[in-house]
């Protein structure tokens, strides 16, 4: 394969239509076009015009032209789990993401979202990471836009936000009073263009609630046109009743359910996963409309306090956790508690204890190998399952691999050495499946028309390289990516250049609009 190459001008292409076109601002040449739809790639140029795709197939004179040499052009990745809602604003270069050919990211997941707010008040959801200086979705998302990334970004509405919000940390039902102000704020964020209304009912405080309440929540949601997302109530011994849960809060609440990052944790639930996409497929034959994510790794990642409780830890979880962040003791992260735990001659769940009873060892991100490979490749063969990162943005420490390395992953090992699924249907499960699902209009496709968020990558080379030791590598194999029709990323290509990348092109999207 030839290598790619820029050039500016287009007059080589100029005599190649007839009659000539007017010129285009940007153009692909020699691509395999994959648009998005699931169908084999076909040989062709692409062309830009501002934020637009304006013509595919034959392209005439561009002022800028990328010559692809072969490698595959498609819509950019669409990651649907993600808590990068902190990051739009303090890393709005969004680098690890870019570099995997993500375009938009869905924020807000797992119940935790950037607002409702109160300006001022500390984020302590431990998702967020910043201390918010609005009260709303309008004020966040002027936040976002201030700051300028370099991704698209539609939100969520948070369950476990909006509870705390009004309730504070309490563990019991809400009165009629309360239930009826986590109603008004879901509702008000649907109005300033959430797409959906999310949960993490294994965190707190939404694991107080009960499905009466989740379900009058997210009826909130229904009304506009929205999602339910779930992390749902129980990924383990219980994975089929949370299951069944999450099918009736949408068949209640009349809305579509997204279950996030589906899987079956602990090695005596491994295999769970077949039992429970059985149920999401009878459930969606009598009616119902489900669609699923996973991220393709064998370890979860999250706010350690979260998963254990101090009167009764966990050994069991104990024995598969690594330290990813851990402000108490720095010196922890990248380590197994299980390996402290020998140096130190005590049991690993001492070492749990140490660090969560430290000063901020409820800032502690651990992460769990809990997840059986084979699960995640049944995952992966689901027609209806998407790719979402679910990564934790706390560059400080070592953050899970997923967090760089997500979507190269599925395209290079999953696709190309394993082969559990195809390159046209792994690009459609990121790319048109995720922009009809979150309601992002005129995006997920390679046509006349879209807007031009775009990924050339080469299929041969496309790679993850971050590990658990070194989770910061960049992956391979990403070659351009474009943002609204700007070049947001290209490696190793001089700034300056009118093709270089280093735009910051992206936009807070709103549901409906979504543009």
């Amino acid at each position: 394969m030839r290598p790619f190459s820029i050039r500016w001008g287009g007059a080589d292409y100029a005599a190649e239509v007839t009659p000539s076109p007017t010129p285009v601002d940007l153009a692909f040449r020699n691509v395999a076009i994959l648009d998005g739809s699931g169908r084999p790639a076909v040989e062709g140029d692409v062309g830009i015009t501002g934020d637009r795709i304006t013509a595919v197939g034959t392209v005439g004179p561009a002022t800028v032209d990328i010559e692809g040499a072969g490698r595959t052009l498609a819509p950019g990745f669409v990651d649907v789990h993600t808590h990068d809602d902190g990051a739009l604003i303090r890393h709005p270069d969004l680098g690890f993401k870019l570099a995997q050919g993500c375009t938009t990211l869905v924020v807000g997941n797992c119940g935790f979202s950037a607002a409702p707010a109160r300006a001022g008040h500390p984020d302590h959801g431990g998702l967020i990471g910043l201390a918010p200086t609005w009260n709303d979705l309008d004020g966040f998302a002027a936040a976002v836009e201030s700051a300028g990334p370099a991704l698209n970004a539609i939100a969520l509405v948070g369950h476990n936000t909006v509870r705390r919000l009004v309730m504070g940390n309490e563990a019991r039902p809400p009165s009629a009073a309360e239930l009826d102000d986590m109603r008004r704020l879901v509702a008000e964020a649907m109005a300033q263009g959430a797409c959906g209304f999310s949960t993490g009912l294994i965190y707190e405080p939404g694991r107080y609630s009960d499905t009466a309440e989740v379900i009058a929540l997210a009826r909130e949601a229904a009304a506009a046109g929205g999602l339910y997302t779930s992390h749902i109530r129980n990924e383990g011994d219980h994975l089929l009743s949370a299951i069944d849960e999450a099918i009736s809060i949408g068949r209640e609440a009349g809305l579509p359910v997204q279950i996030s990052h589906h899987k079956a944790a602990g090695a005596r639930n491994w295999g769970k996963v077949g039992e429970s996409l059985a149920r999401i497929d009878a459930a969606n034959a009598a009616g119902a409309d489900i669609t699923l994510d996973v991220y393709p790794y064998t370890a979860g990642s999250g706010p350690m306090a979260q998963y254990f409780r101090l009167d009764r830890l966990d050994p069991e979880l104990a024995a598969v956790i690594r330290f990813a962040s851990c402000p108490a003791f720095r010196h922890y992260e990248g380590r197994m508690a299980v390996d402290l735990a020998a140096e130190q001659g005590v049991a690993p769940v001492d070492v749990i204890r140490q660090v969560l009873t430290a000063p901020e060892g409820d800032r502690t991100i651990c992460i769990q190998f809990i997840i059986d490979e084979a699960d995640v490749e049944t995952n992966l063969r689901h027609p209806l399952m998407m790719v979402g990162s679910d990564g934790i943005v706390d560059l400080a420490g070592r953050p899970h691999p997923r967090l760089f390395g997500t979507f190269p992953r599925v395209l290079g090992h999953y696709v190309r050495e394993r082969e559990v699924l195809g390159l046209a249907e792994a690009v459609r499960r990121m790319t048109s499946l995720p922009a009809d699902r979150f309601g992002l209009v005129d995006r997920g496709r390679v046509v006349e028309g879209h807007l031009a968020d775009l990924v050339l990558f080469d299929p041969a080379t496309v790679a993850d390289t971050a590990t658990y030791d070194e989770p910061k590598l960049a992956p391979t194999g990403i070659e351009v990516v474009l943002v609204n029709g700007a070049v947001a990323h290209r490696p190793g290509v001089a700034p300056g250049d009118p093709g270089a990348g280093g735009a910051r092109a992206g936009r807070f999207l709103r549901r409906a609009t979504a543009r």
